[in-house]
């Protein structure tokens, strides 16, 4: 049986569109060196890319988590506009694969406020049809409800949509909601720990979606 065409991306935010890994380092170990100095360097940093917040502080410490989330969210805001980067081609892209008719999403286990924010930073708000971000579900990536959630306000299928994220989460978040996933090799934590997850596909720039999609919209 022959594989629908993709015509329906949702794209994880951090780390995959927009570079904000440094933005998301520095907060955190602000925050955590506050309260706990000298327990947390960047190497341990860079394994709260992904999770979300929530998540991250229940694992550290269960008992602070509401505290540790408000203080991280300041700080972030505060630093964001001077630490984050866009990726190479990103919004030339969105906008080409916009112009092909494919439907579009962000899935990400930021709050949409912020995700806004981001988007309207590299000229590229109007682009994307729906948003799910941390405070439109119960249970972020990798549970499959925002996936499901994003197609359900896309009126797309699973076999028709591809999950494109950085880390583990938005990879198997993807499987676990049936639609095919990539993997992109620009991810801080490096493609061969993204390849352990087995995505579909692995793009080695943002502009091989072009080519994913190309016949996808007629």
């Amino acid at each position: 049986m022959t594989e629908k065409k993709i015509n329906t991306l949702l794209f994880d935010f951090d780390g995959t569109l927009l570079d904000t890994n440094e933005l998301i380092i520095q907060t955190f170990l602000a925050v955590l060196d506050q309260h706990y100095p000298g327990r947390f360097n960047r190497e341990d940093a860079l394994h709260f890319i992904g999770p979300s917040l929530e998540q991250t502080f229940t694992a550290i410490d269960p008992n602070r988590v509401e505290e540790l989330i408000t203080e991280y969210r300041q700080l972030n805001r505060i630093m964001h506009d001077d630490l984050v980067e866009e990726y190479d081609g990103v919004t030339e892209t969105l906008h080409h694969l916009k112009a092909q008719g494919l439907k579009m999403a962000i899935v990400s286990t930021k709050r949409s406020e912020t995700i806004r924010h981001g988007l309207s930073l590299m000229g590229v708000k109007d682009v994307f049809d729906v948003i799910v971000g941390l405070d439109h579900v119960t249970n972020p990536k990798p549970h499959p409800e925002p996936v499901q959630l994003a197609l359900t306000r896309l009126g797309a299928s699973p076999d028709e949509a591809l999950m494109i994220g950085d880390n583990s989460h938005d990879i198997d978040g993807g499987k676990n909601a049936g639609v095919r996933t990539a993997g992109v090799a620009w991810a801080a934590k490096g493609e061969d720990y993204l390849a352990k997850f087995k995505p579909d596909f692995m793009l080695q720039h943002i502009s091989d979606l072009l080519e994913l999609t190309k016949e996808a919209v007629k």
